[in-house]
């Protein structure tokens, strides 16, 4: 039993629907927790002595599981750190996320690896980290993945570049599965990715600015699933943007490929054309693309060639963010997530809700190997409250993590999280 769990009362989360994507159920009742887990789910579970949640007119469903978050924590506490991004984490429904190893130093470590889920101990979601690939993420000297695995770490990555020595990534895909640790992937060809502001296409020629071709992202995909195949080993694309990127994972997957991959909130609402705006908020890598690459991140989503929604998390503070040219790229986005991902796929009948948790839980946590993403007797309580209903407007200054440099900025969303439990724990609650 973890700390979280240590600190968990009884909860009877009561008059729900209860949406279970895992186990195909769809039902009206009540989940009763205790110790940290699930202790009953049912239409009449209960417990005189269980605090109690009255949750009629609210949706029950497996706490979120966010593939790709930045956390800034070591060295770059200013934007976040593992305690507020949890925190953040928590008003969007998110109860376990991984967390990316960019920060100073790199997640490169047994030591980082362990100060980073020493801290994670008293937050408010389950922390898991994603441990460098390569030394310093310099993209060239593999990394003791032993090591790191024994300190902790569930993943490798070198978000924020890509591997750039092919035989490195290569070891690392080879060595990962025996280790238990998934091998996430950012995909850019650095060489056609040099100096960019944006999307290279007709919105960067109106603006007079440098852009990044589809093409960068498109050869890294490419590398990484052929190396994939070459070896049969499995790989997870991250923060999928381009339409030939979809095709491509497409391809790999009806050739076997073990192969899979997330996109964004970001690209399935927004386009370049926010860049006119000259708002650094719009900055993020990859950038926004096209309303062709927009609507064919939907249909990857919808027939199951992108198999999760990650947010990609990466707070700015509004100092850096404040220079259109000069700020660095990124967004924030766990508190948004679900219901910028319910706009875009639920409310437009792309997805039912039941799909939607599919992608933002089961499936994450299937990918990442953990144990999340379902409602039953013995699960770890994690659960998000939804309300359907809601409909709001986000505003930056009411957002619960340290940094503001959301895209989503006075939009419109529809449904919202309510309350979040986490580790038999109410992490969060606006009811």
């Amino acid at each position: 039993m973890n700390d979280m769990e240590q600190n968990a009362k009884k909860i009877l989360i009561r008059g729900a629907r209860i949406v279970n994507p895992a186990r195909g159920e769809d039902f009206v009742g009540n989940i009763l927790i205790a110790d940290g887990r699930i202790s009953a789910v049912s239409a009449d579970a209960s417990d005189a002595q269980a605090e109690v949640i009255e949750a009629a007119g609210l949706t029950a469903v497996p706490g979120l599981v966010d593939l790709h978050v930045h956390l800034r924590d070591p060295g770059f506490t200013d934007k976040e750190d593992v305690l507020t991004g949890c925190r953040a984490a928590a008003a969007g429904g998110v109860t376990s996320l991984l967390c990316m190893p960019n920060t100073k130093p790199a997640v490169d470590t047994p030591e980082t690896v362990r100060y980073i889920l020493d801290k994670a101990k008293d937050a408010d979601a389950h922390v898991y980290v994603a441990a460098a690939i390569t030394k310093g993420i310099a993209g060239e000297t593999l990394n003791d993945l032993a090591a790191l695995r024994e300190a902790g770490a569930a993943a490798l990555s070198d978000d924020g570049r890509p591997v750039v020595d092919t035989a490195c990534l290569a070891e690392a895909m080879r060595k990962a599965p025996a280790l238990g640790m998934l091998v996430a992937a950012h995909c850019e060809d650095l060489y056609l990715a040099k100096k960019w502001y944006l999307n290279e296409g007709e919105i960067s020629a109106q603006l007079g600015l440098p852009g990044v071709p589809a093409a960068a992202e498109d050869c890294g995909t490419a590398r990484e699933i052929a190396v994939a195949a070459a070896y049969g080993v499995p790989v997870h694309i991250c923060h999928v943007s381009t339409a030939t990127s979809a095709a491509l994972i497409r391809d790999a997957k009806a050739r076997g490929v073990q192969v899979t991959a997330e996109t964004a909130p970001h690209y399935l609402l927004l386009t370049d054309r926010e860049l006119l705006k000259k708002d650094a908020d719009y900055r993020m890598n990859p950038p926004l693309r096209t309303e062709k690459d927009r609507l064919a991140m939907i249909e990857a989503l919808r027939d199951g060639t992108i198999d999760a929604i990650a947010t990609d998390h990466a707070p700015h503070t509004p100092e850096e963010k404040a220079d259109f040219l000069k700020a660095p790229n990124g967004s924030i986005g766990m508190e948004t997530s679900f219901s910028a991902s319910y706009t875009a796929l639920v409310k437009t009948g792309v997805l039912t809700l039941p799909a939607l948790i599919e992608r933002m839980s089961v499936r994450p946590a299937q990918i990442l190997g953990i144990e999340a993403g379902v409602i039953e007797a013995g699960a770890p309580a994690d659960v998000a409250l939804i309300d359907e209903n809601a409909v709001w407007t986000v505003d930056p200054d009411k957002l619960h993590g340290k940094s503001r440099n959301t895209p989503f900025k006075g939009m419109t969303l529809h449904a919202k999280v309510r309350a979040t439990v986490c580790g038999g724990r109410i992490v969060y609650s606006e009811l």
